[in-house]
C-alpha cells in the first residue's frame, strides 16, 4: 500500500467545486484510490458523495491511498493537484 499525506490547498477545502476536481482526477487515475481525514476512515475517492462526506477544510490534511501498479504516479499526481489548489485538472491527469 502507498500513502501520500497531503494539506488540502483549496481554501474552502474539498467542497463543491475542489471535489468535483478531485474526483475527476481520482476516477482518471485508472486504479482504486482511497482518501481519509488523517483521523478517518477511509473513502472512495473517485465517488463524489463520499468526498463531499469527509468535510475535509482548507488546511487539514487527508491520506490519499492506493496499492496497484501505478499507485505511486497516480497519488503523486493527486497530492499535487489537493496540496496545490488547483481550478482544473491539469492535462497529465
Amino acid at each position: 500500500m502507498v500513502e501520500r499525506r497531503v494539506t488540502v490547498g483549496w481554501p474552502e477545502g474539498l467542497h463543491a467545486r475542489p471535489a468535483s476536481i478531485f474526483v475527476r482526477a481520482a476516477a482518471a487515475a485508472g486504479i482504486p484510490v482511497t482518501i481519509a481525514k488523517a483521523d478517518g476512515s477511509p473513502v472512495n475517492a473517485a465517488s463524489m458523495l463520499a468526498v463531499l462526506g469527509l468535510g475535509a477544510r482548507g488546511g487539514e490534511e487527508v491520506v490519499l491511498a492506493a496499492q496497484d501498479a501505478g499507485a505511486e504516479a497516480a497519488l503523486e499526481r493527486l497530492a499535487k493537484l489537493v496540496a496545490e489548489g488547483l481550478e482544473e485538472l491539469p492535462e497529465t491527469v
